[in-house]
């Protein structure tokens, strides 16, 4: 019979950690991603924010921030390197200044095409079906939900 350390032992091992799990599988994709998005010129928080101007243009800082899980802090200077590469512009709103929109430019826009090969890239190196990963992305969220509520 298995005593109260022995729990308390297994309890602390790394490998039984979820949160050492998800940080270690973040760190693999993350690494995955690099020399994809290094060809765009992009970092990966770069190109999260730019899935989110692809899908709704014209958002405001904080409105991607909502939508990135960043605050304004972490997100004002990835946007200024953003707009110096020339992918987005920053506007600030006529009727309330402390609003700045995000629009993508041209040059923004453009880079979608050469993105759209990322998503089959992912998913052959995961080795996963596609309705393999629909459902781990769903149980994510919903994790992060519970987590966040």
């Amino acid at each position: 019979m298995p005593n109260k350390t022995d729990s308390v032992d297994a309890m602390l091992q790394l490998d039984n950690q979820l949160c050492f799990a998800l940080y270690s599988t973040s760190l693999a994709m993350t690494k995955l991603y690099k020399p994809m998005l290094e060809e765009l010129g992009l970092t990966y928080p770069q190109y999260l924010a730019m899935l989110v101007l692809w899908e709704q243009d014209g958002l405001t800082v904080s409105e991607l921030g909502e939508r990135l899980y960043l605050d304004s802090g972490t997100l004002t200077p990835l946007l200024k390197r953003m707009e110096t590469a020339g992918l987005v512009s920053r506007l600030r709103a006529v009727q309330d200044e402390r609003r700045v929109h995000i629009t993508l430019t041209a040059a923004g826009r453009k880079l979608k095409d050469k993105a759209a090969r990322i998503p089959g890239c992912i998913l052959s190196a995961t080795q996963c079906s596609i309705p393999e990963l629909v459902s781990l992305t769903q149980q994510v969220q919903s994790f992060r939900k519970r987590l966040t509520a």
